[in-house]
């Protein structure tokens, strides 16, 4: 793969974050604005991840029928059409369809980029392109609340702006050749295959916790927090500081964390960060200055902002090496599901409570995770025990 090529596939998967990291908080503040229940406004920021849900298990066929480019053409003008389409009409069910359609789009660029970096990659430099494709993605996704003050100035121009941004990445796919992902010569039998996820969660389920907890951290900080904070007294300005900073702080510490886990052991780091975590969030809760608030979602972002790909590396050490294709799919399933449940939980909480802080619901489900880290070691040590029956499967 030449550099221009990965260049590439790194800028369309970045401009794909920052779309993302723009719609959450941009709807949230709209929402709140027009007077929506912190529920109902929780429960639309579902609507993305639902959509990712959905187009999982049609991916593979149509990828390995018509190769990397046209799916990567096909998502990216269903992301980009569908960005548009926010201006044109207003209204809070056509908003969730268009939020289904930017999901689905986006995990066919996603789903088709990955790939095709990982396919192309040599084994030398495989891990690094990864991380530099995933630290790609976290750094557009990071700019995206940027776009939230420009609502004051026109609710369509958040989305104009970010649709523009997608349409200019998007035409370079045009400079690539399309590929095809290589054939699998292997046969897998659909009951050998239930065997293997259900193993796979028997073993595993400690290193899903942090991936689920991931996607609950990252709908309930973009969508949640921007209600909360507004009803808090916290300018649209303000939230445009403090969402970052937890992306920012994730990016900064994703690599050190994971040389440490490599030296201290997967679990042992994960109880330290998440414990960090929690601690600093609970002290999020106890004030309303920006720069405080900033900083203590600076430090739970260096701290918890790694748990995804920790939570994938915890699998691998856990799961004996025929379960782990089940493994990574159900850690993007398990993300997929706290994504959903954040930003429900998030609006049913600041709704049933109306002085809730929703930083101690934050503390709270880090603390279970913790929990669930801590206890469930011993039962997970049957990996190893498991390899053999894994291998007749």
């Amino acid at each position: 793969m030449t550099r221009f090529h990965f260049f590439i596939l790194v800028l369309i998967v970045s401009i794909s974050g920052f779309s993302q990291g723009m719609l959450l908080p941009v709807i949230s503040v709209i929402f709140e604005q027009e007077g929506h229940s912190a529920a109902l406004n929780g429960l639309h920021a579902t609507g993305l991840y639902i959509g990712v849900l959905l187009a999982s298990p049609f991916m593979e066929a149509p990828l390995r029928r018509l190769g990397f480019k046209p799916l990567i053409v096909i998502g990216g003008i269903m992301v980009g059409v569908s960005l548009f389409s926010f201006t044109l009409i207003q209204s809070y069910i056509v908003w969730f369809f268009l939020r289904l359609l930017i999901g689905i789009g986006d995990h066919m660029l996603h789903f088709s980029t990955q790939t095709w970096v990982t396919t192309l990659s040599s084994e030398k430099n495989r891990g690094r392109n990864i991380s530099l494709y995933g630290l790609s993605f976290g750094l557009g996704f990071a700019a995206g609340p940027f776009l939230t003050p420009l609502v004051e100035i026109s609710p369509s121009l958040p989305f104009i702006v970010s649709g523009v941004f997608s349409l200019m990445a998007w035409l370079f796919i045009f400079f690539l050749k399309n590929d095809f992902p290589e054939k699998s010569t292997s046969d897998t039998r659909g009951d050998n295959s239930l065997k293997r996820f259900f193993q796979a969660f028997l073993l595993g389920w400690i290193a899903f916790l942090p991936t689920f907890g991931y996607g609950f951290l990252e709908t309930a900080l973009n969508g949640n927090f921007p209600v909360y904070a507004l009803r808090s007294g916290i300018s649209v300005e303000g939230v445009s500081i403090i969402l970052p900073a937890f992306a920012i702080g994730s990016i900064v510490f994703q690599y050190p964390l994971g040389i440490l886990s490599d030296k201290f052991g997967r679990r042992n780091v994960l109880l330290v960060i998440l414990a960090i975590g929690a601690g600093c969030f609970f002290a999020a809760g106890l004030s309303d200055s920006v720069p405080l608030v900033a900083a203590c979602f600076f430090a739970a972002g260096m701290a918890v902002g790694s748990t995804f790909s920790l939570g994938i590396s915890f699998m691998a050490d856990l799961l004996p090496k025929p379960l782990l294709p089940a493994g990574n799919l159900m850690c993007g399933i398990t993300f997929s599901f706290g994504s959903i449940f954040g930003p429900i939980a998030g609006g049913w909480y600041m709704q049933t409570f109306e002085n809730g802080n929703l930083f101690y619901l934050i503390t709270l489900v880090m603390a279970l995770i913790w929990l669930g880290v801590l206890l469930g070691k011993s039962k997970n040590m049957k990996a190893s025990a498991g390899q053999s029956e894994a291998e007749s499967l």
